[in-house]
């Protein structure tokens, strides 16, 4: 029952929707992560989720509306602990490189269906294929930005680290896909290792050149 406040069964109305919601996002990604985007469909998810078509457009415009969420949130969720893990590590490049690493690429493939999201169905869907591509360029950002505070060279405008940001970050996600796919022979641990180490040796080069440029331009 009802009452006038919207109060039905001891839970407030908008509590209901956030909770209908949530399941949505939970059977998305479910669907999205197994399924693929092409059988990710409005009336899979409703059934899944056991709620009818019309709580889906409380929520949501569209389909691509409950994609995109979905691949944010498990971006997110990617970058938080990616972020975390560089923080707490110690002030040493290889030990920040090799926790950052660790954290983004076991968080990615710890969870199949995380990874498929993340890395693989967002290719083949017109919205996800941009937002991917626009998290891409902001991970290679924040990878930039990191570098150069940890480098000291915090004001540092040489397109050098954008490229090097770039560089790592689509490498990486072309390295997980591999890995993924079986196209790689290699342990997980190792290959954590090897990727950290190659942003150590990538990223010293990249200051090499900034520094460079700078004293021939007589900055």
């Amino acid at each position: 029952m009802t009452t006038a406040t919207g109060v039905y069964g001891g839970m407030a109305a908008d509590v209901r929707q956030a909770n209908r919601r949530r399941r949505l996002l939970d059977e998305s990604f479910d669907l999205l992560g197994t399924e693929g985007w092409q059988g990710t469909s409005v009336r899979a998810i409703c059934r899944r989720a056991e709620l009818n078509p019309r709580y889906f457009y409380e929520s949501f415009e569209h389909l691509d509306d409950l994609l995109l969420a979905v691949f944010d949130e498990a971006a997110a969720e990617l970058a938080r602990s990616t972020i975390v893990a560089y923080d707490r590590a110690p002030p040493d490049a290889h030990a920040k490189a090799e926790a950052s690493i660790g954290a983004f690429v076991r968080h990615a493939t710890e969870d199949p269906r995380r990874a498929r999201v993340l890395l693989v169905e967002a290719l083949g869907n017109e919205a996800l294929a941009k937002r991917r591509l626009a998290a891409m360029h902001a991970w290679a950002g924040l990878l930039a930005s990191y570098a150069r505070e940890f480098y000291g060279e915090p004001g540092d405008t040489d397109p050098i680290s954008e490229v090097t940001g770039a560089l790592l970050v689509g490498g990486v996600t072309e390295l997980l896909i591999a890995w993924l796919d079986g196209r790689l022979s290699i342990d997980l641990d190792d290959l954590i290792a090897d990727v950290a180490e190659l942003f150590v040796i990538t990223g010293e080069g990249a200051v090499g050149i900034a520094r460079g440029r700078a004293r021939t331009n007589g900055r």
